[in-house]
């Protein structure tokens, strides 16, 4: 990510952020003449005891000193998650990983105790994938309840370009836009920590240029590490099915995630889940 590629998109975070806090519950009457919702840049400053210049140029994007004790303050002011605040840290102090030392671009390999682990997952339905999201492995719980992804090109196997592209997505989450708002939250965590990688802004741009609906849920600015929530799949054999994502990091150089779809306790889920893989 260039320079004002990244001051851009702190610039559009921090607006965003920003919109998301009601006035009264930090102290400051709603009022009848607020033209956005949020709060406004100088209640931001006063909360975050800087000046409002100065927050107004951080706002703005401009190429400002800043230092970790101030957007500690700032962070807080805008009640950020930890995962915000590392998100918000990466972009204004350009805190990424030298371009020396990102990832190469080849497919990085599954050691044999990953593909174990993988195969003991009978009923949980678990992806693999790498820092740009691309898929590097799956079991055949995940081929049975989402597609099969043996039959897709390894350069077409990206779930973000997947959640939008297919149509098997769509229809089977009962809130596909909830579904595809916690991947997008893990790409953007991943985007925060690559500021230098540029291949974030072109595939981006891809993705604006091919789905439409895709830029207003990128411009949300959720941002989570490893989101853990309860999702609802119409699967189109199986019916109604309920899963409870973990977010796992995998310890090593390739900076792999995995992503397990645990059926929910006290749900059919599993026995449709072994009976669907049966019967195919």
């Amino acid at each position: 990510m260039n320079q004002p590629t990244r001051l851009q998109a702190l610039s559009a975070f921090l607006k965003n952020q920003r919109a998301k806090i009601l006035p009264e519950t930090v102290g400051f009457p709603a009022g009848s003449r607020r033209r956005t919702p949020g709060l406004r840049r100088e209640e931001v400053a006063q909360l975050a005891g800087v000046s409002t210049t100065w927050y107004t140029w951080l706002e703005q994007g401009r190429d400002i000193k800043v230092s970790t004790s101030v957007l500690d303050c700032v962070a807080a002011a805008l009640q950020m998650t930890v995962d915000e605040r590392k998100y918000l840290y990466a972009l204004a102090l350009d805190a990424g990983p030298r371009a020396s030392i990102l990832l190469k671009d080849e497919p990085p390999q599954i050691s044999a105790s990953l593909a174990r682990i993988l195969q003991e997952l009978r009923c949980c339905p678990t992806i693999i994938s790498d820092r740009r999201c691309q898929i590097v492995g799956w079991n055949p719980a995940a081929s049975h309840v989402f597609l099969d992804f043996e039959q897709i090109p390894p350069e077409e196997r990206n779930m973000i370009r997947l959640l939008f592209a297919r149509k098997e997505f769509r229809r089977l989450a009962v809130n596909w836009e909830h579904f595809v708002r916690g991947f997008l939250a893990i790409f953007r965590a991943y985007y925060g920590q690559y500021v230098e990688d540029e291949w974030y802004d072109q595939f981006l741009e891809e993705m604006r240029e091919a789905h439409p609906d895709f830029d207003g849920l990128w411009r949300q600015s959720e941002v989570s590490s490893a989101p853990e929530v309860v999702l609802e799949f119409r699967h189109a054999k199986a019916g109604k099915m309920l899963f409870h994502l973990t977010s796992l990091q995998v310890q090593g150089s390739a900076d792999l995630r995995c992503s397990i779809y645990t059926p929910a306790p006290e749900s059919p889920t599993e026995y449709k889940l072994k009976r669907l893989m049966e019967n195919q």
